[in-house]
């Protein structure tokens, strides 16, 4: 038994809004960054592999100790961990606002993603302790439709404060939120932990975040520094070699942080390969697009923030209605069903982008991606939360939401090789044809990590300008379009794990 509070008929309300708020929190601000990215990218004359580990940087600390954060949960309490993680993710966000270079930024960055790693297992968590298994899947799904709609204001307010203030205050609208939590959280939650107090898996920890920015680190630089730089080899070796030692390692730990019986579970095993999948998608999706639409076709940050709100607010109208589908009809069918309609959304996305006006071409491809992931978001949380008993529910949300954020994490720093090696073998066959001066060509060439974000050489003849920006606009979105059928498939081979594994367990 956990050593947990139900709540009554007036708390559920306080708490469900406490946990909402918070958890938009983290996931506004993976939103609005990439709304931002362009705009910080510009201001610092960073390279996109910097954007990358402004990204990177958060999504490592989140994928790593997340876990940590749900074990610190079940044994000091959800409550207390999760206000922690709360106050720290608002003083780093200030630390964002503030910082001076793309280096400071990406130090608070990384900050920030340690308070998401307390404070986003908490919110499940404490939503698992607090209501009752009748009500449970009902207040998981409303947790899931509000904090899409949270989620969906986000890139919106943020985009007008981007462009009629400044980039920084995507990080400064996190403050009032955490101010908002904090008192809410202190008033009406109540506190909660298990039963099963081990010591907490330090080492376990440590390895996994070597070996996560290992692998990254190799990955990201590896486009700039090439493939058989010395720094390159290293990282990613060390970093499969710490993930190894970290397998050893939680194999033979008495509490360890990622508790290896609790995937004796198909449902919670196929959940979990599952969310693997299908968030790689969804993470390199959501890194892109605000990049094409602000880089190519030239769309405010305030726009570029709008045209996500059809896929969320579908994803949230329809989210405490998907959550209800577990217990009426099992997880086996929505978790089927919708990768395989998310799959037709991002296939949609590649064969009308640059075809039509946004009407056209993104509008439609949003509906049916929203409604792919409307009907897979709320079933899968509320199967990876019932496939594991009380005393393990923060480990369960932990383990969850690393794998969704690692998950983001690879698949940015793979497929960003992909788009980047595709850029610029495709810029380079057209700047062939443009007859540019030899020194504008080498100069286009040392910054094709920019994208489409490169600043064209000075003095360029006016004649040559428009066909160049065509080249570089022509060039990323073939890059574009590749990962997005890659996306596609990523989505239907997570709808084959629910498949094989759901149907069986």
């Amino acid at each position: 038994m956990s050593d947990a509070t139900k709540s009554g008929p007036n708390s559920g309300p306080w708490i469900l809004a406490s946990a909402i708020i918070g958890s938009s929190m983290a996931f506004i601000d993976g939103t609005v960054v990439n709304v931002a990215a362009p705009k910080f990218q510009s201001a610092f004359h960073a390279t996109v592999i910097d954007v990358q580990w402004v990204i990177e940087s958060y999504g490592i600390l989140l994928s790593s100790l997340i876990l940590v954060g749900g074990a610190f949960g079940d044994r000091f309490g959800r409550r207390l961990t999760f206000l922690s993680g709360v106050g720290l993710f608002a003083c780093a966000s200030a630390a964002c606002g503030l910082a001076p270079t793309v280096h400071v930024l990406i130090v608070a960055r990384s900050i920030q993603g340690i308070g998401a790693a307390l404070l986003v297992p908490g919110s499940l968590a404490i939503i698992s302790a607090s209501f009752d298994d009748k009500s449970r899947g009902r207040a998981i799904g409303t947790w899931s439709g509000a904090t899409a709609i949270t989620t969906a204001l986000g890139p919106v307010l943020g985009g007008t404060l981007i462009d009629y203030a400044s980039w920084r205050w995507a990080f400064f609208l996190n403050l009032p939120l955490a101010a908002a939590v904090i008192i809410i959280s202190i008033r009406h939650v109540p506190e909660s932990s298990s039963d099963q107090k081990g010591p907490l898996d330090w080492l376990g920890a440590l390895l996994a975040t070597a070996s996560l920015a290992g692998v990254v680190t190799g990955l990201l630089e590896g486009s700039s520094l090439g493939w058989r730089n010395a720094l390159v080899d290293a990282a990613i070796l060390g970093g499969v070699v710490f993930f190894i030692l970290f397998c050893w390692v939680e194999r033979r730990a008495s509490s360890p942080m990622v508790p290896l019986s609790i995937f004796k579970s198909r449902a919670f095993l196929g959940a979990n390969l599952l969310t693997l999948f299908l968030y790689a998608a969804i993470g390199i999706f959501f890194f892109l697009f605000p990049l094409t639409l602000m880089q190519v076709y030239r769309y405010s940050a305030t726009a570029a923030g709008a045209a996500t709100l059809p896929m969320i607010l579908l994803l949230s109208f329809l989210s405490r209605w998907s959550g209800g589908l577990v217990s009426r009809y099992g997880g086996e069918l929505p978790l089927i069903a919708g990768p395989l309609v998310t799959a037709a959304g991002f296939v949609l996305f590649a064969v009308l982008t640059g075809s039509g006006s946004y009407w056209q071409t993104f509008f439609p491809a949003s509906l049916i991606l929203g409604l792919g992931m409307a009907i897979t978001v709320a079933p899968l949380t509320t199967v990876v939360m019932d496939s594991a008993d009380q005393n393990h529910a923060g480990s369960a949300s932990g383990i969850n939401n690393a794998v969704s954020r690692l998950a983001g994490v690879l698949a940015i720093a793979v497929f960003g090789i992909l788009m980047v090696n595709t850029f610029s073998s495709r810029l380079d066959r057209k700047l062939v044809t443009l007859s540019l001066p030899i020194e504008a060509v080498q100069e286009i060439q040392s910054k094709e990590t920019q994208l489409a974000g490169i600043e064209l050489p000075k003095n360029l003849d006016a004649n040559a300008v428009a066909p160049l920006r065509q080249a570089i606009s022509d060039s990323f979105l073939a890059g574009f379009r590749l990962v997005l059928f890659c996306c596609a498939g990523l989505a239907v081979g997570s709808s084959i794990f629910a498949w094989r594994l759901l149907s069986r367990d």
